[in-house]
């Protein structure tokens, strides 16, 4: 019985070994897909987006349905201080990116957008969602 234990702790240690846990490398890509612009949602998404930054971790924001509201100067009596802080994030390097689709849909004309925002393409979004090692939310 003894030795029957003593191969099922063994091969259990050796199988664990062999298991890479799914942890964030310590540069590794972050990219945050934000739906909402509820404030409490929208400020705990950049609260960690900052802390993600910090650690190192290279930042982009996706901004869709109405998460696009935050980019737009139409908005920015309601969203002042979550426009505040993506402007601080884009500053020290962050990438936000607006859903051209979502623009269309709920009417943000690009000439609403604040300064920094860029207008999303396939080709901007493959690079960032499919980068090496890019760890993905979405809020």
């Amino acid at each position: 019985m003894r030795y029957v234990t003593r191969l099922l702790v063994a091969v259990a240690l050796v199988l664990g070994s062999l298991a890479s846990p799914a942890l964030a490398g310590d540069k590794d890509p972050l990219f945050i897909g934000l739906s909402s612009d509820q404030n409490q949602r929208v400020g705990h998404v950049l609260h960690f987006s900052g802390l993600q930054m910090a650690r190192g971790h290279p930042l982009t924001i996706w901004l869709n349905e109405s998460g696009i509201f935050l980019a737009s100067k139409q908005y920015s009596k309601k969203h002042s201080a979550q426009q505040k802080a993506l402007a601080e994030l884009m500053s020290k390097g962050a990438t936000v990116l607006i859903c051209q689709y979502c623009m269309k849909q709920l009417n943000v004309k690009e000439s609403d957008l604040l300064p920094g925002f860029v207008i999303g393409n396939p080709d901007l979004l493959s690079g960032a969602i499919f980068k090496d090692n890019t760890k993905t939310l979405s809020w």
